[in-house]
């Protein structure tokens, strides 16, 4: 088994970035190669200022430079450097890891219930509470609003359904359930 060959760069003279960007982008492997040694550090840096992870930075690294060499044809030195439009990578990728680890911890904790109730008896009491509270708010709707409102909210019909079956044009519908509803609210309101 072979020894992996080390690379030694120099920092003597200038790299010219645009120039390797160029000839990655015709598929030239060490043109790449260089690419990477001279803007790694500056990828993984940024990337472990945005990501705080060492490991997720240097996955982020890896994302970059994937990109880059796919993408290298698509590099327009008339719009920019090359050094710049890396690191513009380098910074949605980096970006983009934070949302989704912040995405994944929302997810993560709303599967989890936050607090677990043991005291069936008095919810039960509550439960029954509040429906009682809600039939006796029904009871003070007029007979269109109570008959619209069972429509829609407890048998699922649309607007446009309940007003087919109770024979009422569409609009009278929509004022009867608004009123209703708003009368609903201000009742229980008053209720708590």
């Amino acid at each position: 088994m072979s020894e992996p060959e080390l690379r030694l760069v120099s920092r003597g003279e200038p790299v010219d970035v645009d120039d390797l960007m160029q000839r990655a982008a015709r598929g030239d492997s060490q043109a790449f190669a260089g690419l990477y040694d001279e803007l790694s550090p500056a990828v993984y840096g940024l990337a472990r200022r945005v990501v705080r992870d060492p490991t997720r930075a240097e996955d982020v690294t890896q994302e970059v430079f994937l990109d880059v060499w796919r993408k290298a044809t698509s590099f327009d030195a008339a719009r920019g450097r090359a050094r710049t439009w890396v690191m513009t990578i380098a910074h949605r990728r980096a970006v983009d890891a934070v949302r989704r680890s912040e995405a994944q911890k929302r997810q993560d904790h709303q599967g989890a219930p936050d607090e677990v109730s043991y005291d069936g008896p008095a919810d039960a009491l509550i439960t029954a509470e509040e429906h009682g509270a809600v039939r006796e708010c029904l009871d003070t709707l007029t007979e269109l609003q109570l008959e619209s409102v069972r429509l829609a909210y407890f048998n699922g019909y649309t607007y446009g359904e309940v007003a087919t079956l109770l024979d009422k044009p569409l609009p009278t519908i929509k004022t009867r359930m608004r009123d209703g509803l708003i009368r609903l609210r201000d009742c229980l309101e008053g209720a708590r």
